[in-house]
């Protein structure tokens, strides 16, 4: 069984395509009109790339010892910025 392809893409594509775009935009051959478009896109994956980073920054769980001794999983808590 195939699982459906996800609507966005995955984090390293996202950024792969992200990279592109600025490359492009970075030589300065595109019409204004384009570069409008590639600049939404890449907002676009900028958005999507954050979200993933701060989804798997939610799933990170880290080994802590417990009284008695034996490795137990603890939920990863980020600190605090001041």
């Amino acid at each position: 069984m195939t699982r459906p392809k996800p609507a966005t893409p995955d984090f390293e594509a996202a950024l792969a395509e992200l990279e592109q775009i600025v490359e492009r935009l970075e030589q300065g051959e595109l019409s204004l009109e384009e570069s409008l478009r590639q600049f939404e896109r890449g907002v676009e994956l900028t958005r999507s790339c954050q979200k993933a980073l701060r989804d798997a920054e939610q799933k990170i769980s880290i080994l802590a010892r417990g009284p008695g001794g034996e490795a137990a999983l603890q939920d990863f808590v980020p600190p605090v910025e001041d």
